[in-house]
């Protein structure tokens, strides 16, 4: 990756889950060091600090879990709003709900088809409607495919589900799991990981992506990751992307040259262990950008 300009813009969203803690998430990335590691592999960087939504008065819903409606629907807004219309934003979560911002914002200014790769150990496809949690961080990507149920959010960009790869998957929803089918989301659970590798897969979208000449947005789970390596997430399910796993995903995205925009979501400090899971997110993300295996420091946990 050539000299990029990157605008880090802190998304405090603690509105879309019930477990608080990720509103702390990007002071943590700061603390780890992720501008520095930018600046260091010689890229510009400029921090805009956290985004702070407007008050919005409070939305009923037909769906009695549902909660936090409104100041989901004014994170949304925020985060679209502060999306820079050039270089490479970096959102720093936050719950898994900023995306509903974040990509709706990337693809506003989108010169390009805009593709999505969700690392994540769920789909989350679920709409205010079936949701049964009432958790909002589980509908992002409904609504950016236009999925009905979203009347109180700003219009979806209506991406093509086609378009949308889902890598880690192994916590579906039967809700979930009937929607997706009736889609062309391209899901790569654990199971196919395990069977043929995370290369594969992987190399098979971004030749897509790289076929229709478009912009990739990575967004990038916590729980993507292994528990015993990221402790710090709320929704911690057993059998996630290994270290290198993970590096590797990284080092093959940035090899392809398409990544365009980045989140580093649901990072809860106050779950983490001396800094260990935003170090690994910090240290991921430099792999994203270009740093090899001999650059990297030595960790002592």
């Amino acid at each position: 990756m050539q000299n990029t300009h990157f605008t880090l813009i802190g998304a405090p969203v603690d509105s879309g889950m019930k477990q608080p803690g990720c509103l702390m998430g990007p002071d943590a990335y700061r603390v780890a060091g992720l501008a520095d590691m930018l600046r260091n592999l010689g890229h510009e960087v400029a921090d805009i600090g956290n985004v702070s939504p407007r008050a919005q008065a409070a939305l009923p819903h037909s769906n009695p879990a549902v909660h936090h409606l409104a100041e989901t629907v004014a994170w949304t807004n925020a985060l679209s709003a502060a999306t820079p219309a050039d270089g490479f934003p970096i959102f720093m979560g936050g719950d898994h709900s900023l995306s509903l911002g974040s990509i709706h914002g990337v693809a506003r200014h989108a010169s390009r088809p805009l593709f999505v790769l969700w690392l994540d150990a769920h789909p989350d496809f679920h709409t205010p409607d079936t949701t049964g949690s009432g958790n909002l961080h589980g509908t992002p990507l409904a609504y950016l495919t236009g999925q009905p149920g979203f009347e109180a959010f700003p219009p979806s960009p209506m991406l093509s589900s086609g378009n949308i790869c889902v890598i880690g998957a192994r916590s579906i929803d039967p809700a979930e799991q009937a929607a997706l089918q009736a889609t062309s989301v391209n899901v790569v659970d654990m199971r196919a990981i395990d069977e043929h590798g995370i290369a594969a897969p992987l190399r098979v979208f971004l030749a897509k992506v790289g076929a229709a000449g478009g912009q990739l947005h990575v967004s990038l789970d916590v729980d993507f990751l292994e528990p015993n390596i990221a402790p710090a997430v709320g929704t911690t399910v057993p059998g996630g992307a290994t270290f290198r796993e993970a590096h590797l995903v990284m080092e093959i995205l940035h090899d392809s040259g398409l990544v365009s925009s980045l989140d580093l979501v649901e990072l809860n400090p106050f779950l983490d262990h001396k800094g260990r899971t935003a170090r690994l997110m910090v240290d991921l993300t430099a792999s994203l950008m270009g740093r090899r295996i001999f650059d990297r420091p030595t960790r002592s946990y």
